[in-house]
């Protein structure tokens, strides 16, 4: 049975075969479709569409070409400089937090400027370094969200 299948299989690739062999020199011709005298171009160059008018100068191929200006105005474009940007600085840390549950004052991480206006520390801001220094001080800060609660709140 297998060999049976092996012969179907080659019967039919040869005969795919012959197919596109007998179909190969109909189709060439319908690839010749430029014309004999440039084979490389397709497009005929547009004529100028105003007479009188002059060629605009080519520019270089890998250049784009220069800006005109509509009318002939001689306007200068300035470009303004970006401001700079200003520098996070760490501003100064908190006092330290006192937890009632250990009787220990667990002292605040330093932070970078926050996202408020002139890099103030904003509500959000001090959430997440609450809930950060929780995590860091473990069991240390007692129960987790009464910790979290007196630093938001302090």
């Amino acid at each position: 049975m297998c060999r049976r299948h092996h012969v179907m299989v080659m019967r039919r690739a040869i005969i795919a075969i012959m197919v596109l062999g007998l179909l190969a020199p109909l189709l060439t011709p319908l690839a010749r479709a430029q014309s004999p005298a440039d084979p490389y171009t397709i497009m005929t160059p547009e004529p100028d569409r105003e007479p009188g008018r002059k060629p605009q100068p080519q520019p270089e191929p890998w250049l784009p070409p220069k800006y005109q200006s509509p009318h002939g105005t001689k306007q200068h474009i300035e470009t303004r400089k970006p401001a700079p940007t200003p520098v996070p600085r760490a501003q100064a840390v908190p006092p330290p937090i006192y937890v009632p549950e250990t009787g220990r004052l667990l002292p605040n991480l330093p932070t970078l400027s926050g996202a408020g206006v002139g890099g103030a520390e904003t509500g959000q801001d001090r959430a997440a370094r609450c809930a950060h220094q929780a995590g860091v001080y473990g069991q240390a800060a007692g129960a987790r969200d009464a910790y979290i609660g007196a630093c938001i709140n302090q």
